[in-house]
């Protein structure tokens, strides 16, 4: 067998087998249980037709398929060496057994890729998750590529992935010296898909004009029902030149479910299968034409439960989503939603890798 061709599995699989006499017996044996619960839970292939009842958008450009709902992993599955990790397994799990088959990383998320690497090469459906992830380099000097090129070869390795679906240029970071190289990567077969990224809407003008020059195959952007700055230029110009869209912070970091905490939805929801504000507010960014994937991302394997649903039935037609905004717009703090911190009330609940080094730097200050 050729080395390029051993996969994460059966590496494991055969490093379990040495283990034995080695005295690692009971590690290989959690393995093989591990492995086995996701092979008997494991629906098939996304992409082999499965789940049809599963929203899913084309991508223009290669006619491949994608979930409306992707799983992100900024902080949520950012946590330190040695903490248990069986919940973010079981978001995982239940992820890609509803069918979901988009998943977003970053070597910038803490240990979020190394999670993502281990749990991908648990499941034995992994080869039909279209991997997203990122690059954030400048080099020793101006120009310098040998970074981003360490952080390609670090994210292969941690994914156990010989070609990444796709590879974006973090926050439009270095984006003059990292797109060039990224779609040389892209000609020799390393990654698939040229993308870049950022998280805030004054970034979104610039975001625009590397999509009118065709310059990538993919835009991430945030967008909300109530940031809806993307609908401006930035959006229109996607579907113009037929770039894929992904989308972060449809929930605003859990501020708007924050804004509605304690109110009942409202009755029109039922017209479109909502059930909960969180399949609201992931429906309502769905519907937009131009989106292809929805990044959403959980620590809480109930909350993976409840965001799937928006994944499945009825989209609200244009219409709807107005009138959606209209009922948010009559609903206190929905307007001031932008001073409010992330996650408010749970600004402790990701103690991972990020938060740490968030907390030494606000410390230095003091």
């Amino acid at each position: 067998m050729e080395p390029s061709k051993i996969n994460r599995r059966r590496f494991l699989g055969t490093l379990g087998g040495a283990a034995t006499g080695l005295g690692l017996a009971s590690q290989a044996t959690a393995h093989a249980q591990v492995t086995a619960q996701a092979q008997q839970t494991e629906p098939a292939s996304p992409a082999s037709g499965a789940n049809r009842d599963v929203l899913t958008r084309t991508l223009p450009r290669t006619g491949e398929q994608l979930t409306t709902l992707g799983l992100g992993t900024f902080l949520t599955f950012d946590l330190k060496p040695g903490m248990n990790r069986d919940a973010l397994r079981q978001v995982f799990e239940r992820y890609v057994a509803a069918g979901g088959r988009v998943v977003d990383t970053s070597p910038l998320y803490g240990s979020a890729e190394v999670s993502v690497g281990q749990f991908m090469g648990e499941y034995a459906g992994s080869d039909g998750i279209f991997l997203a992830n990122k690059v954030w380099a400048t080099g020793e000097y101006l120009g310098d590529e040998s970074h981003a090129e360490e952080s390609l070869r670090q994210s292969r390795l941690r994914t156990w992935r010989d070609t990444i679906n796709l590879m974006q240029c973090h926050s439009i970071t270095n984006a003059p010296v990292i797109i060039p190289l990224m779609k040389a990567w892209k000609r020799e077969g390393l990654i698939r898909h040229v993308g870049v990224t950022h998280h805030e809407s004054a970034a979104q003008d610039q975001l625009t004009a590397i999509v009118e020059r065709e310059d990538v195959d993919f835009v991430q952007t945030n967008y909300s029902i109530f940031n809806r700055a993307a609908e401006r230029r930035l959006l229109p110009a996607a579907a113009d030149k037929g770039v894929g869209v992904l989308i972060n912070l449809p929930l605003e970091k859990a501020r708007l479910m924050k804004v509605v905490e304690g109110r009942p939805l409202p009755g029109f929801a039922q017209e479109f299968g909502a059930t909960s504000w969180a399949q609201l507010f992931l429906k309502w960014v769905m519907a937009h034409p131009a989106v292809t994937t929805v990044l959403c991302g959980t620590s809480n394997p109930d909350h993976m439960n409840d965001n799937l649903q928006a994944m499945t039935g009825a989209l609200p037609d244009a219409r709807m989503r107005a009138r959606m905004v209209a009922h948010m717009e009559t609903i206190p703090g929905f307007g001031s939603i932008g001073t409010m911190p992330w996650y408010p009330g749970k600004e402790n609940m990701y103690a991972g890798l990020i938060r740490e080094a968030q907390a030494n730097a606000i410390r230095r200050l003091q």
